[in-house]
């Protein structure tokens, strides 16, 4: 019943959390180390990363590159634990990010937002050796990842290291229609169950084990404790970890999880064409009410983002709230970030999810030994 790590291929994790990776500034080095150093996988989120260097309107990204690299080795410096790099293939730059990461030895990469069909392919002709990196690609389905897993498997003759499922309440960019993200939604422990049937396909082919890592809704130890008797190996979690000191955000932007109701954590279009869970704020109702936030776009950082129709652009918005700006920008957030009531460290966020954990583990043992000792109604002829 006690919690245990897992292991994706060679690299050993001493506690199956992940840090969700996320954008814009809200997790880098700050952040993803102090989770490292607990024991889980700390994340560097690489999204418009290089609005925090000073060149950024000029050469922006020139700029993503120069951060991501910063971020990567100050966070070395700052744990021995397990680091990892959140990319989303709609990035345009999202091959030169890659290569980045690979080539400053983070232990994973996690590639969200598309299908990474070709990485491997980049890679090579990139004359990078990737043994170190583990690739791990981020799906809403089990059919997402059947896809990506077959295509590497025929293309490639090798596999993902691992493959993340993302449900529908979590927080950000999300990879559901927004008519599934209400009541009817699907439930995480089946997208869980149906990834990880599928993954044992795989596995038994190719001799190899493909840990299951599960986010969205995941927010207590219990929560994390069923997920896991669902058959996910480790679980991804981001909205706990920004109400921390140690969260590389704004004071301003962690506050509005603290000070948000249930009905303020609310689904809006975002320009890149999909919807994106935010906390409800001025910003949010100006867009909702359909005012627009004229802009230049001197980069064109997403590949889905037409910005001569956009009506703001996110990733500035994302930056300015990051940074305390709430008026000219909003905060991505998971459906129970209203749960939030303080600002606490991120040794405390662990401590609290794997006594929860326990205690969920000990009450399903309880049960189970109460249902072994309950003798079975004797038969009785008529």
């Amino acid at each position: 019943m006690q919690m245990k790590g897992f292991n994706i291929g060679d690299l050993a994790v001493r506690l199956p959390i992940v840090q969700g990776g996320m954008g814009v500034a809200v997790s880098l080095s700050g952040l993803a180390a102090a989770v490292a150093n607990q024991g889980g996988i700390g994340v560097i989120s690489a999204a418009a990363i290089g609005m925090t260097d000073p060149d950024y309107m000029k050469k922006f990204h020139e700029a993503n590159i120069r951060a991501l690299r910063k971020e990567i080795r100050k966070a070395k410096t700052m744990t021995d634990g397990v680091l990892g790099v959140n990319i989303m293939m709609a990035l345009t730059d999202h091959e030169a990010l890659i290569r980045v990461a690979v080539e400053e030895q983070i232990d994973v990469i996690f590639i969200g937002a598309g299908l990474p069909l070709k990485i491997p392919q980049m890679l090579a002709e990139a004359g990078l050796d990737g043994h170190h990196t583990k690739l791990i690609p981020k799906v809403s389905s089990a059919k997402a990842a059947k896809v990506i897993f077959k295509y590497w498997a025929n293309k490639y003759g090798f596999l993902p290291d691992a493959v993340v499922v993302e449900g529908p309440m979590a927080g950000g960019h999300l990879g559901f229609k927004k008519e599934n993200l209400g009541e009817n939604r699907i439930p995480l422990h089946t997208i869980v169950e149906e990834t990880v049937a599928e993954m044992k396909h795989f596995e038994k082919a190719y001799g190899v084990s493909i840990p299951v890592i599960a986010g969205g809704g995941v927010h207590t130890g219990g929560d994390m404790y069923r997920i896991m008797q669902a058959g996910a190996s480790a679980v991804k979690i981001g909205t706990r970890f920004v109400t921390t000191f140690e969260c590389d955000a704004s004071v301003e932007y962690k506050e509005s999880y603290i000070t948000a109701r249930k009905e303020d954590i609310v689904i809006i279009e975002s320009p890149v064409g999909l919807p994106g869970r935010v906390v409800k704020n001025d910003f949010v109702r100006q867009i909702k009410d359909g005012k627009t936030k004229p802009f230049k776009c001197p980069w064109k950082c997403l590949s889905a983002c037409n910005y001569k129709t956009a009506p703001y652009c996110i990733a500035q918005a994302l930056y300015n709230s990051a940074r305390g700006n709430m008026d000219q920008g909003f905060a991505f957030a998971g459906s129970l970030a209203y749960l939030a009531t303080e600002i606490n460290h991120v040794s405390d966020v662990f401590d609290d999810l794997i006594d929860g954990y326990h205690q969920e583990a000990h009450r399903h043992q309880r049960f189970a030994d109460q249902q072994m000792g309950t003798p079975k109604r004797e038969l009785v002829s008529a």
